[in-house]
């Protein structure tokens, strides 16, 4: 049985058209994998804090070192792990804000960046370089923007997909497909969406 970790982070709530993409897309993964189990973050109306010194103390303390409070301050962190260690398919909605990810999606990639758990430093030559531990696992990005970033002027722009391209990368996911509702400010916003769902349902047979 598939398990699929889908996570929103557009704070607009059923009007965004990150979440209407991914909503489309997990639909389309569920007609293909129709055992599949799904477990969704909704970041916006999730009370992740920005890391402290006392997380960053709490995850490289030893697990029998820690007190009950070192537990409840890492409590997100732990859960997002093990949801995360659990999931076969990622949908990570990240809509452009700024140039960049929403910034509960920044502190969501936080806490689960932990080395030891979802990666490892490794000496390669000289360099000591990040090993990604979560292996068997692929990701799709959604994500959307007024302008086209896909191509044209602005693709050198496209900071957003390539940070989180990266980063999955990093902790050993493979991402498999970018779907963009991209040229809201250009097409219109239902044109934009309407192009992005289309790609959906064209790559992702169910």
């Amino acid at each position: 049985m598939k398990k699929i970790l889908h996570i929103m982070s557009s704070p607009k709530g059923e009007s965004s058209a990150s979440r209407k993409m991914g909503k489309k897309l997990v639909q389309q993964l569920l007609e293909k994998y129709a055992d599949a189990k799904v477990v969704e973050y909704d970041l916006s109306r999730m009370k992740i804090p920005h890391l402290a010194e006392n997380h960053i103390n709490t995850f490289f303390k030893p697990a029998e070192q820690r007190t009950e409070k070192d537990r409840q301050d890492i409590a997100f962190s732990d859960r997002a792990l093990l949801d995360l260690h659990h999931a076969d398919i990622l949908v990570v909605e990240a809509p452009m804000y700024n140039w960049n990810i929403p910034s509960t999606l920044k502190a969501y990639f936080d806490h689960i960046a932990r080395a030891g758990h979802t990666f490892k430093y490794e000496y390669n030559g000289d360099s000591l370089l990040p090993t990604g531990l979560l292996k068997n696992k692929q990701a799709y990005i959604v994500t959307s923007s007024g302008g086209v970033y896909s191509e044209g002027k602005l693709k050198d722009y496209d900071f957003l997909t390539k940070y989180v391209t990266f980063f999955l990368e990093l902790i050993g996911i493979e991402v498999t497909k970018v779907f963009r509702a991209e040229g809201q400010a250009i097409f219109g916003p239902e044109e934009a969406l309407y192009r992005g769902i289309q790609r959906i349902v064209a790559e992702v047979e169910g």
